[in-house]
């Protein structure tokens, strides 16, 4: 699935991830900006994009980070029409 599309992409903020937003909203707001920005990128294009997309496949098919800082990695899972995003604090 390595295509660029206009279709409706379904978004899930697992607990962890959301957990891990309100930690940095909280800690260092540049942080979290800059995770929001990295989400709007994944949700146009899960591939390319800022932050270094790289492909976990030891983790399983599908899963990628893109980088947040030199220690942190937003991790998500691609499968079909939907993005879920697992964390975005420490590394995987």
């Amino acid at each position: 699935m390595r295509k660029k599309s206009k279709e409706k992409v379904t978004t899930i903020f697992h607990t962890e991830f959301r957990e891990d937003l309100s930690y940095w909203i909280k800690v260092d707001r540049k942080t979290a900006i800059k995770i929001l920005e990295l989400v709007e990128a994944i949700v146009r294009n899960p591939f390319e994009g800022i932050g270094k997309p790289e492909p976990l496949r030891y983790l399983g098919n599908g899963v990628w980070s893109r980088r947040i800082t030199q220690e942190h990695r937003l991790v998500y899972v691609v499968k079909d029409d939907q993005i879920n995003f697992v964390q975005c604090r420490y590394h995987y």
